[in-house]
């Protein structure tokens, strides 16, 4: 009997935004588990420095310089991550960030990138993969990194929240459609404790939570967990869903009863 539980050794992961926190750490644990992995980032010295990690794994992996918001670049990405793995079978899509401001400030430029951002490239790339196993018959996973922002009211980050919403709609609707060949789910998380959140604390960009926050934030490891279940034999029947990882956050009451 076989010791591969996930199913994952030896086959081709994409990984989308793959150059630093939660695409890293989705990166590496793909490789852990035997995947052979393509890292697409807009930046190819952080694709090239995550490559070098997983190498000293003994993984294969493979970077690919992109800027998936643009869709002819993000058409190629998955193409080029299929030359350069001779084809592959997952799919994880990490790309989005969050503009601030309340609705009433927002510029139309900046709602419209938010959604360029976080919810439109997930459908050129989910689908520029999915139409090559669709044709070739052979099955794929697809796992889009959404928020819990999607799943509640977004205030002070509305076009994000809206964004995010779409995807998680976008999610059920590609699930729907490319089942059974393809299975297409979402890791929710909230929020996530990345070098980049440390960074913006310690420059002052953003105020630290306190201690009862922080102490529910995900770490990118914890996000790529569930993206690695997902992907996973040990998840064959799921698909159109929404696995939330925050720590609670969403489950808590909302009023005050002391």
């Amino acid at each position: 009997m076989g010791n591969d539980l996930l199913g994952l050794a030896g086959s081709g992961a994409a990984v989308i935004g793959a150059g630093q926190g939660i695409g890293r750490a989705t990166a590496l644990t793909l490789a852990r588990a035997g995947a052979r992995v393509a890292l697409v980032d807009e930046c190819g010295e952080r694709a090239e420095s995550v490559a070098r990690e997983l190498a000293a794994l003994g993984a294969e992996a493979f970077p690919v310089v992109a800027d998936v918001t643009d869709a002819a670049q993000a058409a190629g990405a998955v193409s080029e991550a299929g030359r350069r793995l001779g084809g592959f079978a997952h799919l994880v899509n990490i790309v989005g960030s969050a503009s601030w401001g309340t609705l009433l400030d927002l510029e139309p430029e900046t709602w419209e990138r938010d959604f360029r951002t976080n919810l439109v490239h997930h459908w050129t790339v989910a689908r520029s993969a999915a139409a090559a196993w669709l044709a070739a018959r052979s099955p794929g996973t697809v796992v889009a990194i959404a928020s819990v922002s999607g799943l509640t009211a977004a205030p002070g980050h509305g076009a994000y929240g809206a964004a995010k919403a779409g995807l998680l709609s976008l999610v059920r609707t590609m699930a729907e459609e490319w089942w059974p060949d393809v299975r297409v789910n979402a890791v929710v998380p909230g929020s996530v404790r990345t070098p980049r959140i440390e960074a913006m604390w310690a420059s002052g960009a953003i105020p630290r939570p306190g201690d009862d926050v922080v102490a529910r934030m995900a770490e990118p490891e914890d996000i790529a967990g569930a993206a690695l279940f997902l992907s996973s034999d040990l998840a064959r029947r799921i698909t159109g869903q929404a696995l939330v990882v925050d720590g609670g956050t969403t489950t808590r009451f909302p009023y005050p009863l002391s």
